[in-house]
């Protein structure tokens, strides 16, 4: 993929300041329209040698373009912060909205790359494989979402960045330039280049493609970056369905056996009084509250997502687990429809951002399953859509449980003769009367395609390190100590 000397392209100054005039042009009305339009995001990352003039060309990007509408994010090591939420964190708190260009020095390749090069040993493969594996299915997600991603790798031979180094060097005005790490980088050149071909051939897509440039002459590079971004907006601006055409996607095959699901299995009629109630949940919580004490939760998080029937119990649920813990370390998340900011990122976006930090627990009443819920039954979006969302589901789940985020996800189920009490007597009592609303209503009327729903997300979400417990609600009493109950359970299992 990199050539070992420079093909030695150059470009006169003429012709630069005759082809720049007309870039700079071409590429702010293209970016005025994207901003109009808000169809879609534009992600560019920024990676290569050291010395291969990223820094001078995306000054000259933003200089041709209006500064204002483009993010430019430099990504280094991670900040305690950033260190206390999975890998992917930092980078998707920090994506442009619609309409907008986010520009990443240092991306989510930078520190695969880095770590599998400055091992002492030869690089751990399979260990960068699983994160190759996981950008791929990162940027494919980004571009199923509408993103336009443009990747340029700045190439330097190991002749021409020995060179470009000492000149930088040799000027008091840039020596400042080359740090200690750029010259230990250096020393290990053919290994990073080694590791970057084979992390570049397996992330080189038509969706988010890479785009090699040779960095030695200023002018080239500009004009080539320059040339590939308007191209690409170009194009997307007149495609603005995206890239990707829609798979002839069939409708899911129903069961065989339609008497028996999750659901029908489920015993709605378990049984708990008062009296014994008093007494479980003084315990639970009392062991719950222990746990969270402990010394090992501070290396953990925890994430608790509540979803189940209208009325089922959720608010119920999630007051006597508040109850049991500190109310410094808990942030309870009540999930509605998007805002206009949130439906311009990708589906999981307000989601990742909500992640807490070590010893902290973040509750989600209605969370990141809506998009195979509601979205799915009400038609709020494609089948296209909720189908590939399983997928997206579960990799945003592994990432947390693979950085010790303990996620704990709870359906509370009642049966729809319960519900329909439950809703006459919200409508009695004065005070519970904001709990029922119309939409309720409605959404009762659709009871069998949610329960449809339900049942597909269990089979297609539960999985080993982020399960589903589906929670016998028609009596609160028991549900309310089978969710304390697994919390802690889920809890003492991690921290053993």
């Amino acid at each position: 993929m990199f050539e070992d000397a420079e093909l030695g392209h150059t470009v006169a100054k003429d012709e630069y300041t005759k082809r720049s005039a007309e870039l700079r042009q071409a590429l702010l009305a293209a970016q005025y329209e994207l901003k109009g339009s808000r169809a879609f995001p534009v992600i560019v990352l920024v990676g290569g040698v050291e010395g291969g003039g990223r820094g001078e060309t995306v000054n000259a990007l933003t200089s041709w373009m209006d500064p204002r509408h483009i993010e430019v994010n430099g990504i280094g090591e991670p900040s305690d912060e950033e260190a206390e939420r999975p890998r992917l964190w930092r980078f998707w708190r920090t994506l442009p909205a619609g309409g907008r260009i986010g520009i990443f020095f240092g991306s989510w390749y930078t520190w695969p790359i880095v770590n599998a090069v400055m091992e002492e040993k030869k690089p751990h493969w399979p260990r960068l494989e699983s994160r190759v594996n996981e950008i791929n299915r990162f940027e494919r997600m980004l571009a199923d979402e509408g993103a336009l991603i443009l990747k340029f790798w700045f190439h330097l031979s190991k002749k021409a960045q020995r060179k470009r180094l000492k000149e930088l060097k040799k000027d008091p005005l840039t020596r400042w330039r080359v740090t200690a790490k750029d010259e230990a980088y250096f020393k290990r050149y053919d290994r990073f280049r080694e590791v970057s071909e084979r992390v570049l051939r397996d992330t080189s897509h038509a969706y988010a493609p890479w785009i090699v440039v040779e960095g030695v002459d200023s002018r080239y590079r500009e004009l080539a970056v320059a040339g590939e971004l308007l191209d690409g907006l170009r194009h997307r601006l007149a495609t603005p369905e995206g890239p990707n055409a829609v798979p002839a996607t069939p409708d899911p095959t129903p069961s065989i056996d339609t008497d028996r699901t999750v659901l029908t299995e489920l015993d709605l009629g378990q049984k708990m009084s008062r009296k014994a109630y008093d007494p479980a949940l003084e315990k639970w919580q009392g062991k719950l509250a222990l746990m969270t004490r402990h010394k090992r939760f501070r290396k953990h998080s925890v994430v608790i997502v509540f979803e189940g029937n209208d009325a089922a119990g959720k608010g119920g649920a999630i007051r006597r687990l508040a109850a049991a813990v500190d109310s410094r370390m808990l942030r309870i998340n009540a999930v509605a429809a998007p805002t206009d900011e949130e439906k311009s990122h990708p589906y999981l976006w307000r989601f990742w951002r909500q992640l807490p930090r070590r010893g902290n627990i973040a509750v989600f009443d209605r969370s990141w399953y809506g998009r195979v819920l509601v979205e799915r039954v009400e038609g709020f979006c494609s089948m296209w859509d909720w189908q590939r969302a399983y997928g997206e589901i579960n990799d945003f789940e592994e990432e947390m449980t693979a950085h010790g985020v303990i996620v704990v996800k709870f359906w509370l189920a009642i049966s729809k003769a319960e519900q329909l009490r439950r809703f006459k007597e919200r409508e009695a009592v004065p005070f519970k009367k904001f709990k029922i609303t119309d939409e309720d209503w409605r959404n009762r009327k659709k009871w069998d395609a949610y329960s449809d729903a339900v049942c597909d997300m269990v089979a297609h979400t539960s999985t080993t390190r982020a399960p589903w417990t589906l929670v016998e609600a028609s009596n609160k009493y028991h549900a309310r100590v089978k969710v304390l109950r697994t919390v802690h359970d889920a809890l003492e299992r991690a921290l053993d």
